[in-house]
């Protein structure tokens, strides 16, 4: 079935052409989260809820069998993160909306490899973050452990989705503070190697 995605997006060339690559990819369209209904007018976007901590070395006696992500970011102003994401041999397009809280709007697909090649070539190594994400099970939920490589080598973040806002978490003896609100820890801003100056209080 032919899906179109529509959103309220800033008016630039960048997000006309994720747009138009989307179309043309709705046939074998892969989302992480399930959209609702079969119409092809506008959508309901998905919910991201997750929180994010820094974590100690500790944290990587667990990591077994990781996946390296290179992302890289095509767009980005206060109301849009547009990035292209290498997951092994999946190319995929984000769109993510402002956070509020630990809550954020998400569409997600994947697109021909060579297109994704293509985008993922063109965006600058200041746009750009590699690092390798990991599955680690603690009390029953799943956490996604991301080691950071390059210019943010030393730095690992883990992210565990949820769901709903008060969802109680049991927090992992290799967690150390939280940072979901901290803006120096988004990936866009991480991006390039902008490692922050000091830890989150």
């Amino acid at each position: 079935m032919r899906f179109c995605i529509t959103f309220q997006c800033a008016k630039s060339r960048a997000c006309h052409a994720i747009l138009r690559i989307g179309q043309r990819a709705c046939g074998a369209m892969i989302c992480r989260r399930k959209f609702q209904g079969s119409t092809t007018q506008s959508r309901s976007m998905a919910v991201e809820i997750e929180r994010k901590f820094i974590a100690s070395p500790a944290v990587l006696t667990h990591c077994r069998s990781g996946t390296p992500l290179i992302q890289g970011y095509l767009y980005t102003d206060a109301a849009n993160t547009i990035r292209i994401r290498q997951a092994g041999q999946l190319m995929l397009v984000t769109w993510k909306s402002p956070r509020r809280g630990t809550s954020r709007e998400e569409v997600e697909f994947a697109i021909p490899r060579a297109d994704g090649a293509a985008l993922l070539a063109g965006v600058p190594a200041s746009r750009r973050l590699e690092k390798t994400r990991f599955r680690v099970v603690h009390a029953g939920a799943v956490w996604d452990v991301d080691v950071f490589g390059g210019a943010l080598a030393g730095l690992i973040l883990a992210e565990i989705e949820l769901e709903r806002e008060d969802q109680p978490v049991i927090l992992p003896p290799w967690v150390e503070c939280e940072v979901t609100d901290d803006a120096r820890y988004r990936n866009s801003r991480l991006a390039g190697g902008s490692m922050p100056l000091q830890a989150a209080a």
